[in-house]
C-alpha cells in the first residue's frame, strides 16, 4: 500500500507498506475442492488455510477458507475470478476497499498525525496513529491548496460559455488565456512551485481535468497532476442512480495519487460541511479523503459498521444473503408505519417553544439495542421489557448489537462538538466546530435508512420497523408530558414538537424538556422559542395543511424557514429575493399584532420586485431557473419545460443524462412553437427576452405562500400603477 506522508518539517513523503489482504469462502467441499485447484493452477501469490469465523449474530461458527493475496494489486482479479468460477459459493470480506481494510488493520485513518519508522528505500517497518478518530482537539494539517474554477458566466461550463482558467494559491489569483501549450506549461510551472497537497476545484471532475488533460496529451506537453509519477490520473465514469425519491446524477471522478482532487460541484460533503466536515467524516469513517468527497454519507457509515464487524471478526457477506420474510398484508398494516407527524394548526402563532429529540434515531437503536442480530433474538422472547411498542418484535437484552457499537461514539463524539461549540467565541473555531458536528449529523441521519436498505450489508427490515415503533411511541410520551403541563399541541413531526402555553417562558420549556428526557430516556433540547410562527397551508387547498411548510421568528431575532421558495433549489433568484425581502419585513415585528401591521410593507416590497420585473430590468441570473432532469432528455415524451430546455442543449452536443441539472429562462410560455417557449441559459445571446407573466405569477405565488394565512390575497399585491 503506498503511504503518503506530511512530515512535521513540512516534507512530502512517499513509502510503501507491504499489505496482504485476506478474504474468505464458505462452500460445500466439492466446490471448495474446485476452487483450492483453480487457485493452485493460477499464477497468483495467494495463501490459504481452514479457519472458523462468526457470521453476523451466528450462534456457532462456519469454517470457511481463508484466502491471502500477497500483490493486493491482483486483489480484485482473484476475486473476481472465483466469484465467476464458483457461483454456488459465499464469499466474504471481498468488496471492502483495500483503502478501508488497510486503515482497518492498521488502526489508522486519514489525517492521522502518526509515527512511523522507515527503511532508507522507503519500505515501512512500523506505523501507529499517535492521535484518535474519536479526539475532538486535533489540528487540520497544514495542507497547501490550490483552488482551480473556470472563468465564464455560464452556471454550468459543460454546457457552454466558459474561457480562461482561474488559478487561486496563497491569497493570489491568476488567470490563464487561451487553449494552446502555454497555458498547460504555465499551469505544470505553478503545480511544480507550489506542490500543493489539495486541488480545490470547481467543475473539476466533469470540465476541468477532462479538458486539461486531453489538452496537454493532444499537445504533448507534460502535465504533473499527480505527484506518484509512477501511477496515472485515475477516471471514473459518470453516472445515476436513485436515492430518496429522486435520480441524482455523478459527474464521474478524476482521481489524484500522491495529492488530493476534491471537486466542490461533486460532493456532497463538501457542499454540506465544508472541508473541516470532510476530514471529520473520513477519519471516523476510515475512508479516503478523495473516496469521501465523492461518496454518499451511507458508504461512510457502512465503513463504520464494516470496521466494528472486522474488529469483531465477523464476516462481512459479498452480498445480503436474507431475503425479507413473506408478511400478510395486514402484518405490514401494523408495522410498516413511519414516523409519527401531527398536522400543523394552519395560521400563524405567537410565543411558540420548539422541542427536539437529539438525533433520535440513532439515539432509539443505541439506547433500544437495535441491530439486525439484535431483534427477534432467541434468548429474549419471552422477557415483556423486551418487547417493541404495538409490535410482535422484541430485542436482546443480554448482548450490544454491531450497530449500537458502532453509533454510541458517533453521538458521544456529535455532543461534544456541540458543548464546544457552545461555548466557543472565535469566529474560526465556531465555523469549524459546526462543521465537523453537521459532518457528523449527516452520518448519524442515515444510520437509521442504511438499517433498512435491501442492499446494507447488516440491515434488516425488522430493526427499522423496531425504530420507528420506538419512535412513535416516544412522541406521544413527549406529547402526554407536555399536555399534563398545560401546554397545547401545535404541531409534531417525528422527532419535533411545537407547543403554546400563556407566559411560558425558556425556563418553563427547559424544565419541560427536562421532564421529558427523564420521562422518555432520551435526550430532548429545546430549539428555540419564536416570536411568532406561521403554519402554512396547502397551495392546491387551502384548507389542508402542509406538515413541513412553516416561517418563524425565533426570540433571538434568527427565522427559521422550511418549505416555501427561499429554501428550494428550482426558485430563480428573484422569487427568492423577493420573499426574503418579504420575510425581511416580517421579521421587525415581535407580536401577531405587529406581524398584522407589517403586512402592508411586506406587500410593498412585493410590488416592487414585480414593478422591477416589468419594466425590463430583470437579469439572467435573478430569472434563471435550476431544474434536476428526472431521466434521460431523449425517453421524455412530454414537452415539458425543461425538456426543451434539455433538448437544446442535446442539438448544441451537451452530453446530458437523469439527474443532471439545466438552467433555462422563460421566454413566452404561449408560444406555439416550443423552443420559443424556454431558452437554456448556457445558450443566450444579445437577443433573449423574458415572459414577464410567467415569473409575476411565480411571484405571487411566493407572496402568498406566506401572506395568505394573514388573509391577504393576489388582489392586494398590486396596485394603480402596476402593469400586471
Amino acid at each position: 500500500m503506498v503511504v503518503w506522508l506530511l512530515g512535521e518539517d513540512g516534507r512530502r513523503l512517499r513509502a510503501v507498506d507491504p499489505f496482504t489482504p485476506t478474504f474468505y469462502l464458505a462452500a460445500p467441499p466439492a466446490l471448495l475442492d474446485h476452487a483450492l485447484r483453480l487457485l493452485q493452477r493460477s499464477a497468483w501469490r495467494i495463501g490459504t488455510r481452514r479457519v472458523e469465523r462468526y457470521e453476523l449474530g451466528a450462534l456457532h461458527p462456519t469454517t470457511v477458507l481463508e484466502i491471502t493475496v500477497h500483490a493486493p494489486a491482483q486483489f480484485s482479479q482473484v476475486t473476481r475470478r472465483l466469484i465467476q468460477a464458483c457461483p454456488g459459493a459465499q464469499f466474504f470480506h471481498v468488496d471492502v476497499s483495500l483503502p478501508q481494510r488497510y486503515f482497518y488493520d492498521r488502526r489508522l485513518f486519514p489525517s492521522a498525525r502518526c509515527e512511523i519508522e522507515l527503511t532508507a528505500d522507503g519500505l515501512v517497518r512500523a506505523i501507529q496513529a499517535l492521535d484518535s478518530p474519536w479526539d475532538t482537539d486535533y489540528t487540520m494539517p497544514p495542507f497547501t491548496i490550490m483552488e482551480l474554477s473556470p472563468d465564464g458566466a455560464s452556471p454550468n461550463p459543460n454546457h457552454g460559455g466558459c474561457g480562461a482558467l482561474v488559478i487561486r494559491i496563497d491569497g493570489e489569483e491568476r488567470v490563464l488565456e487561451g487553449d494552446g501549450a502555454a497555458l498547460i506549461r504555465r499551469l505544470g510551472t505553478l503545480l511544480a512551485r507550489h506542490n500543493p497537497d489539495i486541488l480545490l476545484t470547481d467543475w473539476g471532475d466533469s470540465y476541468l481535468l477532462p479538458r486539461l488533460m486531453a489538452m496537454a496529451e493532444r499537445l504533448r506537453v507534460p502535465l504533473p497532476l499527480n505527484r506518484d509519477e509512477l501511477r496515472p490520473v485515475g477516471t471514473r465514469k459518470p453516472h445515476s442512480y436513485f436515492s430518496y425519491g429522486r435520480v441524482v446524477s455523478h459527474a464521474g471522478a478524476r482521481i489524484l495519487s500522491g495529492r488530493l482532487h476534491l471537486d466542490r460541484h461533486n460532493s456532497f460533503a463538501l457542499a454540506e460541511t465544508g472541508l473541516a466536515g470532510l476530514i471529520e467524516q473520513a477519519r471516523v469513517a476510515k475512508v479516503d479523503l478523495q473516496q469521501m468527497a465523492r461518496t454518499t454519507t451511507g458508504t461512510g457509515i457502512t465503513s463504520m459498521q464494516l470496521e466494528t464487524a472486522y474488529r469483531d471478526g465477523i464476516l462481512i457477506p459479498y452480498r445480503k444473503q436474507e431475503p425479507e420474510a413473506f408478511r400478510s398484508a395486514f402484518d405490514l398494516l401494523q408495522t410498516d408505519q413511519g414516523g409519527l407527524v401531527f398536522a400543523p394548526i394552519v395560521g400563524y402563532h405567537e410565543q411558540v417553544g420548539e422541542l427536539d429529540f437529539s438525533s433520535m434515531y440513532p439515539s432509539i437503536m443505541t439506547r433500544f439495542n437495535i441491530s439486525p442480530e439484535t431483534v427477534n433474538c432467541r434468548c429474549c422472547r419471552q422477557d415483556p421489557a423486551a418487547r417493541v411498542p404495538e409490535l410482535s418484535h422484541h430485542t436482546c437484552r443480554h448482548h450490544t448489537g454491531l450497530v449500537p457499537r458502532t453509533l454510541a461514539p458517533l453521538l458521544d463524539k456529535r455532543a461534544r462538538y456541540k458543548r464546544l461549540l457552545a461555548a466557543a467565541t472565535n469566529p474560526l473555531a465556531r465555523t469549524v466546530l459546526d462543521q465537523r458536528q453537521t459532518a457528523l449529523k449527516w452520518l448519524l441521519v442515515v444510520s437509521f435508512g442504511y438499517l433498512g436498505y435491501k442492499n446494507a450489508r447488516f440491515g434488516r427490515i425488522e430493526a427499522h420497523e423496531s425504530v420507528t415503533a420506538y419512535s412513535r411511541d416516544i412522541l406521544l410520551q413527549a406529547k402526554d408530558t407536555a399536555e399534563r403541563q398545560g401546554y397545547r399541541l401545535l404541531h409534531a413531526i417525528v422527532d419535533s414538537l411545537w407547543l403554546y402555553k400563556p407566559d411560558a417562558g425558556r425556563e418553563d420549556y427547559d424544565n419541560l424538556a427536562r421532564m421529558i428526557t427523564e420521562q422518555t430516556g432520551l435526550p430532548i433540547n429545546v430549539e428555540g422559542i419564536y416570536h411568532w410562527i406561521g403554519f402554512l397551508p396547502s397551495r392546491v387547498n387551502p384548507r389542508m395543511p402542509v406538515p413541513n411548510q412553516f416561517v418563524g421568528l425565533f426570540e433571538q431575532g434568527t427565522m427559521k424557514i422550511r418549505g416555501i421558495e427561499l429554501r428550494r433549489s428550482d426558485a430563480p433568484v428573484l422569487v427568492k429575493q423577493a420573499q426574503a425581502e418579504m420575510l425581511r419585513c416580517l421579521s421587525n415585528a415581535r407580536t401577531l399584532a405587529e406581524l398584522r401591521d407589517h403586512i402592508p410593507e411586506a406587500v410593498k416590497a412585493i410590488r416592487t420586485y414585480r414593478r422591477h420585473l416589468h419594466d425590463g430590468h430583470a437579469t439572467v441570473e435573478e430569472l434563471a431557473i435550476t431544474k434536476s432532469l428526472s431521466q434521460a432528455p431523449q425517453t421524455y415524451r412530454h414537452r415539458t419545460l425543461s425538456m426543451i430546455a434539455a433538448q437544446e442543449l442535446l442539438a448544441r452536443g451537451v452530453s446530458l443524462q437523469a439527474g443532471d441539472s439545466i438552467q433555462y429562462i422563460i421566454t413566452d410560455t404561449a408560444a406555439a412553437y416550443p423552443p420559443d417557449r424556454v431558452r437554456a441559459v448556457a445558450g443566450l445571446d444579445g437577443t433573449w427576452s423574458y415572459d414577464c407573466a410567467a415569473y409575476d405569477a411565480l411571484l405571487c405565488k411566493a407572496a402568498l405562500a406566506v401572506l395568505s394565512p394573514l388573509g391577504v390575497t393576489s388582489a392586494d399585491l398590486g396596485d394603480d400603477s402596476d402593469p400586471a
